[in-house]
Protein backbone atom coordinates (compact mmCIF):
# COMPACT_ATOMS: atom_id res chain seq x y z
CA UNK A 1 0.00 0.00 0.00
CA UNK A 2 1.75 3.77 -0.84
CA UNK A 3 2.34 5.36 2.01
CA UNK A 4 0.98 9.00 2.75
CA UNK A 5 3.49 11.92 3.66
CA UNK A 6 0.72 12.40 6.54
CA UNK A 7 1.89 9.40 8.09
CA UNK A 8 5.68 9.88 7.67
CA UNK A 9 5.81 11.99 11.23
CA UNK A 10 4.53 8.93 12.91
CA UNK A 11 6.66 5.96 11.28
CA UNK A 12 9.61 8.64 11.83
CA UNK A 13 8.47 8.33 15.89
CA UNK A 14 7.87 4.83 15.81
CA UNK A 15 11.47 4.19 14.80
CA UNK A 16 13.16 6.28 16.83
CA UNK A 17 11.36 5.49 20.04
CA UNK A 18 12.29 1.68 19.53
CA UNK A 19 16.01 2.26 18.05
CA UNK A 20 16.59 5.09 20.91
CA UNK A 21 15.49 3.76 24.04
CA UNK A 22 17.32 0.27 23.08
CA UNK A 23 20.57 2.34 21.83
CA UNK A 24 20.63 6.04 23.13
CA UNK A 25 20.08 8.98 20.68
CA UNK A 26 24.42 9.19 20.41
CA UNK A 27 24.50 5.72 19.18
CA UNK A 28 21.86 5.77 16.91
CA UNK A 29 22.01 7.54 13.41
CA UNK A 30 19.66 9.51 11.20
CA UNK A 31 20.09 7.40 8.58
CA UNK A 32 19.34 4.56 10.74
CA UNK A 33 15.84 5.48 11.75
CA UNK A 34 15.09 7.07 8.41
CA UNK A 35 15.87 3.51 7.14
CA UNK A 36 13.79 1.88 9.75
CA UNK A 37 10.81 4.28 8.58
CA UNK A 38 11.22 4.11 4.74
CA UNK A 39 12.00 7.23 3.75
CA UNK A 40 14.35 9.46 3.23
CA UNK A 41 16.58 10.76 5.80
CA UNK A 42 15.98 14.47 4.79
CA UNK A 43 12.53 13.75 6.63
CA UNK A 44 13.84 13.79 9.89
CA UNK A 45 14.87 17.35 9.23
CA UNK A 46 11.96 18.50 7.55
CA UNK A 47 9.49 17.11 10.77
CA UNK A 48 11.89 17.51 13.77
CA UNK A 49 15.06 19.48 12.87
CA UNK A 50 17.24 16.77 13.10
CA UNK A 51 18.03 13.47 15.46
CA UNK A 52 17.80 16.00 19.02
CA UNK A 53 14.26 17.29 17.89
CA UNK A 54 13.11 13.67 17.10
CA UNK A 55 14.47 12.72 20.67
CA UNK A 56 12.57 15.25 22.11
CA UNK A 57 9.77 14.50 20.53
CA UNK A 58 9.75 11.25 21.40
CA UNK A 59 10.40 11.06 24.95
CA UNK A 60 7.66 13.95 25.10
CA UNK A 61 5.07 11.04 23.72
CA UNK A 62 6.09 8.81 26.03
CA UNK A 63 5.68 11.19 29.22
CA UNK A 64 2.19 12.60 28.08
CA UNK A 65 1.21 9.05 27.69
CA UNK A 66 2.35 8.30 31.32
CA UNK A 67 0.92 11.53 32.34
CA UNK A 68 -2.18 10.58 30.83
CA UNK A 69 -2.65 6.80 32.37
CA UNK A 70 -1.07 8.31 35.89
CA UNK A 71 -3.14 10.89 37.89
CA UNK A 72 -2.44 12.74 40.74
CA UNK A 73 -4.87 15.18 41.76
CA UNK A 74 -7.11 16.28 44.82
CA UNK A 75 -9.49 13.68 44.49
CA UNK A 76 -7.16 10.65 44.14
CA UNK A 77 -4.27 12.07 46.52
CA UNK A 78 -5.81 10.15 49.77
CA UNK A 79 -5.58 7.40 48.20
CA UNK A 80 -2.05 7.47 47.30
CA UNK A 81 -0.91 3.55 47.48
CA UNK A 82 -3.32 3.29 44.35
CA UNK A 83 -1.13 6.06 42.75
CA UNK A 84 2.24 3.80 43.24
CA UNK A 85 0.13 0.80 42.42
CA UNK A 86 -0.76 2.57 39.27
CA UNK A 87 2.97 3.90 38.66
CA UNK A 88 4.46 0.28 39.22
CA UNK A 89 2.53 -0.94 36.49
CA UNK A 90 2.90 1.35 33.84
CA UNK A 91 6.57 1.62 34.34
CA UNK A 92 6.37 -2.81 34.46
CA UNK A 93 4.69 -2.92 31.09
CA UNK A 94 6.30 0.41 29.57
CA UNK A 95 9.97 0.08 30.10
CA UNK A 96 11.51 2.25 26.97
CA UNK A 97 10.44 5.55 29.32
CA UNK A 98 13.00 4.72 31.68
CA UNK A 99 15.42 4.07 29.21
CA UNK A 100 15.03 7.16 27.15
CA UNK A 101 14.77 8.88 30.51
CA UNK A 102 18.04 7.19 31.56
CA UNK A 103 19.79 8.19 28.03
CA UNK A 104 18.43 11.78 28.54
CA UNK A 105 20.47 11.73 31.70
CA UNK A 106 23.47 10.74 30.55
CA UNK A 107 23.25 13.20 27.62
CA UNK A 108 22.38 16.36 29.37
CA UNK A 109 23.26 15.83 33.25
CA UNK A 110 22.88 19.30 35.14
CA UNK A 111 22.26 20.94 31.91
CA UNK A 112 18.47 21.79 31.07
CA UNK A 113 16.86 19.34 29.34
CA UNK A 114 14.48 20.38 25.95
CA UNK A 115 10.65 21.58 27.11
CA UNK A 116 12.37 21.54 31.20
CA UNK A 117 10.00 24.60 32.00
CA UNK A 118 6.94 23.54 30.79
CA UNK A 119 7.76 19.58 32.35
CA UNK A 120 8.99 21.46 35.76
CA UNK A 121 5.22 22.46 35.48
CA UNK A 122 3.57 19.53 35.48
CA UNK A 123 5.71 18.03 38.38
CA UNK A 124 5.34 21.15 39.98
CA UNK A 125 1.40 20.52 39.73
CA UNK A 126 1.69 17.23 41.44
CA UNK A 127 3.79 19.12 44.55
CA UNK A 128 1.35 21.42 44.41
CA UNK A 129 -1.61 18.51 44.91
CA UNK A 130 1.06 17.26 47.76
CA UNK A 131 1.38 20.61 49.54
CA UNK A 132 -2.46 21.23 50.07
CA UNK A 133 -3.00 17.37 51.15
CA UNK A 134 -0.01 18.29 53.52
CA UNK A 135 -2.23 21.70 54.38
CA UNK A 136 -4.98 19.56 55.13
CA UNK A 137 -3.55 16.72 56.61
CA UNK A 138 -4.30 14.33 54.48
CA UNK A 139 -0.72 13.16 53.94
CA UNK A 140 1.82 13.23 56.07
CA UNK A 141 4.16 16.70 56.17
CA UNK A 142 7.40 15.00 57.60
CA UNK A 143 8.66 14.84 54.31
CA UNK A 144 9.17 18.00 52.15
CA UNK A 145 6.57 17.41 48.80
CA UNK A 146 8.80 17.59 46.43
CA UNK A 147 10.85 15.39 47.75
CA UNK A 148 8.13 13.10 48.84
CA UNK A 149 6.60 13.38 44.97
CA UNK A 150 10.32 12.40 43.84
CA UNK A 151 10.62 9.35 46.67
CA UNK A 152 6.98 8.19 45.37
CA UNK A 153 8.06 8.02 41.92
CA UNK A 154 11.36 6.28 42.55
CA UNK A 155 9.37 3.76 44.76
CA UNK A 156 7.54 2.77 41.97
CA UNK A 157 9.51 3.06 38.80
CA UNK A 158 12.97 1.88 40.10
CA UNK A 159 12.70 -1.84 39.84
CA UNK A 160 12.53 -1.60 35.96
CA UNK A 161 14.67 1.26 35.86
CA UNK A 162 17.71 -1.62 37.09
CA UNK A 163 15.97 -4.46 36.33
CA UNK A 164 19.54 -6.20 37.03
CA UNK A 165 20.15 -4.58 40.79
CA UNK A 166 16.31 -5.92 41.28
CA UNK A 167 16.88 -9.03 40.32
CA UNK A 168 20.53 -9.67 42.37
CA UNK A 169 18.18 -8.42 45.30
CA UNK A 170 15.41 -11.34 44.63
CA UNK A 171 14.73 -13.20 47.34
CA UNK A 172 11.29 -14.87 47.98
CA UNK A 173 9.57 -15.61 44.93
CA UNK A 174 9.23 -19.16 42.88
CA UNK A 175 7.85 -17.38 39.86
CA UNK A 176 8.56 -14.04 37.96
CA UNK A 177 4.83 -13.61 38.56
CA UNK A 178 5.16 -13.65 41.93
CA UNK A 179 7.97 -11.67 42.32
CA UNK A 180 6.61 -8.70 40.06
CA UNK A 181 3.05 -8.74 42.37
CA UNK A 182 5.36 -8.77 45.47
CA UNK A 183 6.96 -5.87 44.11
CA UNK A 184 3.76 -4.03 43.42
CA UNK A 185 2.52 -4.81 47.26
CA UNK A 186 5.70 -3.10 48.53
CA UNK A 187 5.34 -0.08 46.34
CA UNK A 188 2.29 0.45 47.40
CA UNK A 189 2.95 0.29 50.95
CA UNK A 190 5.97 2.02 51.09
CA UNK A 191 4.03 4.54 49.61
CA UNK A 192 1.35 4.79 52.07
CA UNK A 193 4.15 4.63 54.73
CA UNK A 194 6.45 7.74 53.42
CA UNK A 195 3.26 10.00 52.64
CA UNK A 196 -0.07 9.03 55.00
CA UNK A 197 0.01 10.99 58.30
CA UNK A 198 -1.84 6.99 59.98
CA UNK A 199 -0.85 4.41 57.40
CA UNK A 200 -3.56 2.37 56.66
CA UNK A 201 -2.48 -1.39 58.67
Amino acid sequence: MRQTSEDIPTRLKRAAVELFATRGPDATTVDEIARSAGVNRERVYAYFGGKDGLFATVLGDELLAIAQAVTLDAAGIADIGAFAGKLFDYHTNNPRLQRLLQWEALRFGDHPVPDEAERRKHYQDKVDVIVQAQLDGTLSDEIPPGDLLFLLITTAAWWSAVPQITRMTERGSSTPEEATARRRASAVRAAELLALKHPIQ
